[in-house]
């Protein structure tokens, strides 16, 4: 078990590969931090799929309106959705965007983050500046990188269940 320190601030994903453990950062990013849990414990996360997963770049998911099983996924509509929440405003900092990071995802304008994000598979520092760093793995990046690639993938991953570490 990885070795979380705030247990309020990590969220465990359950893939079928295995958990991920990710590293919440409510210092540098408070408002996705705390849009994070909150969808993560009002159960909106469980059965998403990733969408979007293109290899040695990221995997992308949280699109909690049209990603889930409960909506039967539909593959035209993936990535377009978000929650019934407000979007939340960018919250830039200098964190590089480097293997293992979680990044707010967003249409072109840079307050339009909502539910959606993506775990680099690698470096990706063109989009420092640009795209809200809010987390980061901790433990379980080898069951990322088994993530079914494509946009979207044939038959796509999904996020199993999704906990905050302090309610487990």
């Amino acid at each position: 078990m990885a070795d979380i320190k705030d247990p309020e601030n990590t969220i465990v994903i359950e893939l079928t590969g295995g958990a991920v453990t990710i590293e919440l950062l409510p210092d540098v990013a408070p408002q996705h931090t705390a849009r994070i849990k909150e969808l993560t414990r009002s159960g909106h996360y469980d059965n998403v799929a990733f969408h979007r997963v293109i290899p040695g770049f990221m995997a992308q998911t949280g699109d909690v309106a049209n990603g889930n099983m409960e909506n039967d996924f539909n593959i035209k509509m993936a990535g377009t959705g978000g929650s019934d929440l407000g979007n939340v405003p960018a919250e830039f900092s200098s964190l590089p965007f480097d293997r293992g990071v979680l990044g707010a995802a967003r249409s072109q304008s840079p307050d339009s983050a909502n539910s959606q994000f993506f775990i680099m598979f690698a470096e990706g520092h063109f989009l420092n500046n640009q795209y809200t760093v809010f987390g980061r793995v901790i433990e379980g990046m080898e069951h990322v990188d088994g993530i079914a690639v494509g946009e979207p993938p044939a038959k796509p991953d999904r996020m199993i269940s999704v906990k905050v570490a302090a309610d487990i």
